[in-house]
């Protein structure tokens, strides 16, 4: 999730030789130790899995606090700030939510022989499926995610019976043969490595040697406590290391494939070789030299296409707000930040609602760029020295009016530092300017894995087909109305990768997906519908005075679901 690539080089005492052999042996003990562990797993039932997954969340939830506190750490957030209410939400927070779901999900395919859908399954107009994502169901989504829903669009061809492709079948077969995969985790969200491990192992039948990025090096002793039932079993082993332990991983003999979150650089590094040279032949020659089956999520330039029409002050100052959001969280390091606000140049409000939207960016204290390369790649994407303060902080930054023809760059790369653009198309009307919006984000911004979309209520009303379409055409994992795209990646239900036609030679955000609790099959693209002012204040807005109380409440509902823990986490909100 973002541009640090895992092959980078790292700061070794040891020689060029004492490094390779010291990391093929260390590789080669968690090989062994996952060799057994694998057999163990393909041979374990749903019953099995689904008490290790409950083992897994007790632990996380006992872990969670250390957890949280090693993550501020590591990005210098102090106590009080918004920035922890992040940490619990993104971390264990997430994690928590997978696993119930998950044992959910294990429960149903034990008692039925497969996912118990949260609702119908419809048809939209060309006659393809539309299933319901979102509310989930046993842990109170509707008061929760009040007035948000989730459906995943599936590719032609996919019908009720063929929902799940062969996955259940898989995931039950008796006569499946051992497989390890590897995991090259992200380093900017804690949830990322941890769940990505995790639908590895409970959904694909991988036993998994999951390699920290070293931003989360400090997180390994966290996580082998959190997921030590996994450990105990051999069905998981955590390293930590530099490139060449992430190379000798992906590259050792009995490794069956891998997944990695990072930039389609470090993915092309990986399939096609680090030589600009050698990746174009090798792409020429259709000859990868990775030999093995690769998923991976990677960045993108995130559009958000602000549809024109009438709005009240609320819903302009709300939207203003998550779109200050979307680029505030995490301090801007996410693969899903907002990377370009598209406007239509005839808007009589445009003005007035990228002032909001800056007006709330300096109510946000700037945070410390504690990810690497970040002060170059500020001045590479904004051509200014980036104005970093004695803690180490970059506020935040707007750039408006952007020519895409003048400064490329911005729409061909993921800045992934805590810059936002706006550009402006012209066109004859509304319709017409959603129309060349999702052309432009399609054609000219580089990544397919988020995408949002703000448009009054009237226009939906009025133009059902034109918004279907759009939806539709739009060549992304996730279109999301009127929400932060970041909904989709913490829900857990929705598969969450980029599009689908991507391929290795052309990865753009991603071949694949994780998290998808109800093993879908075929998703074209996730939708999600929100209203446009949020009531209560959403707990991922950085202006939210209670986000890590939530936080916390949430985990312990996830841990053990009750109604009676409702009216606390709906007081929390309101005082929020």
């Amino acid at each position: 999730m973002g541009t640090q690539p895992h092959l980078s080089d790292v700061t070794t005492t040891e020689s060029p030789t004492q490094k390779t052999t010291s990391t093929v042996s260390q590789v080669s003990q968690s090989i062994d130790r996952l060799r057994a562990g694998a057999r163990d797993l393909t041979g374990s039932d749903i019953e099995t899995r689904r008490e290790c997954a409950r083992e897994v969340l007790d632990q996380v939830v006992k872990c969670s606090r250390d957890w949280v506190d090693v993550c501020c750490t590591i990005k210098s957030i102090p106590v009080g700030s918004s920035g922890r209410g992040e940490e619990v939400l993104a971390g264990p927070g997430g994690v928590t939510r997978y696993l119930r779901l998950m044992i959910q999900t294990l429960d149903d395919i034990a008692r039925t022989g497969k996912p118990l859908l949260p609702g119908k399954v419809s048809r939209l107009a060309d006659g393809r499926l539309q299933v319901p994502m979102l509310p989930a169901r046993g842990i109170y989504d509707t008061l929760m995610f009040s007035g948000i829903k989730a459906n995943a669009r599936m590719q032609t061809g996919v019908e009720e019976a063929t929902l799940h492709g062969n996955r259940l079948e898989r995931l039950q077969a008796s006569d499946n043969s051992p497989r390890i995969g590897v995991v090259l985790g992200a380093g900017n969200v804690s949830s990322i490595p941890t769940v990505d491990s995790l639908t590895r192992i409970f959904q694909d039948g991988n036993a998994v040697l999951l390699k920290l990025n070293p931003v989360q090096d400090e997180l390994k002793s966290i996580f082998e406590d959190a997921l030590q039932p996994l450990i105990k079993r051999g069905w998981l082993q955590i390293l930590t290391g530099g490139a060449d332990v992430g190379a000798a991983a992906i590259h050792h003999d009995e490794v069956d494939e891998a997944h990695i979150t990072g930039s389609h650089h470090t993915h092309d590094a990986i399939v096609w070789g680090r030589d600009p040279e050698e990746q174009a032949r090798r792409k020429r020659e259709h000859d990868p030299l990775l030999k093995k089956p690769i998923t991976s999520e990677m960045g993108n330039v995130s559009p958000w296409i602000i549809v024109p029409g009438n709005y009240s002050e609320k819903e302009l100052k709300s939207q203003a707000t998550h779109l200050a959001a979307s680029l505030a969280n995490n301090a801007g390091f996410n693969c899903l930040t907002t990377r370009m606000i598209v406007t239509w140049k005839k808007w009589p409000d445009r003005r007035r609602f990228l002032d909001m939207v800056q007006a709330v960016l300096e109510t946000i204290p700037p945070r410390v760029a504690y990810y690497p390369g970040a002060e170059e790649r500020y001045e590479r994407f904004t051509g200014e020295k980036a104005p970093i303060d004695d803690q180490g902080r970059i506020p935040w930054k707007l750039i408006t009016d952007l020519d895409p023809e003048k400064r490329p760059q911005l729409c061909q790369d993921e800045s992934f530092i805590c810059v936002t653009c706006e550009t402006v198309l012209d066109a004859e009307t509304p319709e017409a300017f959603l129309e060349r919006a999702v052309e432009f984000s399609n054609e000219q911004l580089f990544g397919t894995l988020s995408s949002a979309i703000t448009m009054p209520d009237d226009f939906r009303k009025q133009n059902p087909q034109l918004v279907s379409q759009s939806i539709d055409r739009m060549r992304y994992g996730s279109v999301c109305i009127n929400q932060w795209p970041a909904l989709v990646y913490g829900l857990m239900t929705p598969p969450w990768g980029g599009a689908p036609e991507s391929t290795l030679d052309n990865v753009q955000s991603g071949i694949g997906s994780v998290h998808n609790t109800y093993f879908l099959e075929g998703v074209d693209k996730t939708v999600l519908h929100g209203p446009l002012c949020n009531f209560p204040k959403p707990v991922w807005f950085p202006t939210h005075k209670t986000a890590e109380e939530i936080g916390w409440k949430l985990i312990d509902l996830y841990h053990k679901p009750s109604i009676t823990k409702l009216p606390g986490i709906m007081l929390a909100g309101m005082r929020g």
